[in-house]
């Protein structure tokens, strides 16, 4: 049976198990093979006093986190996704779809009135995220500059 829970630094290593085993794989190909770099990284998102971290649960494994913070903003609270994903074995079956929901479901019960992401519109997260009602920002536009 699927459940969602909120997750904290103290599950760290699950979710570094599923993270590395969905993005270093296709259509990703993130080089995760610095351990360290890795560490970092998830706590960055998950260790912080804004963090906000959800697991789904099929049973007692882990099948899906969605890894992200609380905003203030002038219009209402928000959560920002940073991370998101589902088992790479139960992807299109419908658990992303519920993950999705209840997650909504429990930020709004914290007063949060809106979910903001980003992704790659050569992905097949794209279409999921659509499916799922989110909408393209007309005006906000990514930016970067490397160097």
């Amino acid at each position: 049976m699927l459940k969602v829970k909120r997750l904290s630094i103290n599950d760290k290593e699950i979710i570094k198990n599923l993270f590395t085993s969905v993005f270093t794989i296709a259509p990703w190909y993130d080089d995760w093979s610095d351990t360290n770099q890795l560490d970092m990284y998830i706590n960055d998102l998950v260790g912080q006093g804004y963090s906000l971290t959800y697991g789904l649960f099929d049973d007692a494994e882990l099948i899906g986190i969605a890894l992200g913070y609380v905003k203030h903003w002038y219009s209402g609270t928000e959560y920002i996704i940073n991370e998101f994903c589902i088992k790479t074995d139960r992807q299109g079956a419908g658990a992303g779809s519920f993950f999705i929901a209840e997650i909504e479901k429990a930020i709004k019960e914290l007063g949060i009135k809106q979910i903001f992401l980003l992704t790659d519109s050569n992905v097949p997260a794209y279409n999921f995220y659509k499916k799922n009602g989110f909408v393209e920002e007309q005006t906000t536009r990514p930016m970067a500059k490397r160097f």
